[in-house]
């Protein structure tokens, strides 16, 4: 399941929803990001999180498709918000649900590593009184790389 939304969520409902009544689940990893105070040593009060809705909705789905094609998974939640956010606030949740604990916690940082890098979000800061959108991290791109060697050795 895919969702964003400006609206917060909530952790512990989402993963119940996850679960449900599903005797065959024995693992749920997940992954929730959230707004930090600051960045780059600079104190940040606001992030404003843009995205093209229907592209954006289209990469999550074909990264959830990839990892649900990857490993045994029985079920995902992705839920990413937009808008404006303040520190403390929820940013993303990517739950995973698999038989066994690996394919859970391997699928979980699969995608949020390929989120980060490939999915459509842009973020501007407020830091300090000055306004200014977010680079990509070279330690996100060196993370979603890996997936893609992990990838190419297992096909060779």
């Amino acid at each position: 399941m895919i969702r964003i939304q400006e609206q917060d969520f909530d952790i512990a409902a989402e993963l119940q929803k996850l679960r449900g009544s599903q005797s065959s689940i024995g693992a749920i990893a997940n992954f929730v990001g959230i707004m930090r105070d600051s960045n780059n040593g600079k104190d940040v009060s606001v992030m404003t999180l843009e995205h093209y809705p229907k592209m954006a909705e289209q990469i999550l789905e074909g990264l959830e498709q990839q990892a649900l094609q990857r490993w045994n998974l029985i079920d995902t939640v992705i839920i990413h918000r937009v808008g404006k956010l303040t520190p403390g606030d929820n940013i993303v949740l990517i739950a995973v649900a698999s038989k066994h604990r690996h394919d859970a916690f391997a699928a979980c940082e699969f995608l949020i590593d390929q989120l980060k890098t490939a999915g459509p979000f842009w973020k501007q800061e407020r830091a300090d009184g000055d306004t200014r959108w977010v680079e990509e991290r070279d330690s996100d791109k060196l993370a979603s790389k890996r997936w893609q060697r992990e990838t190419e050795e297992t096909s060779d």
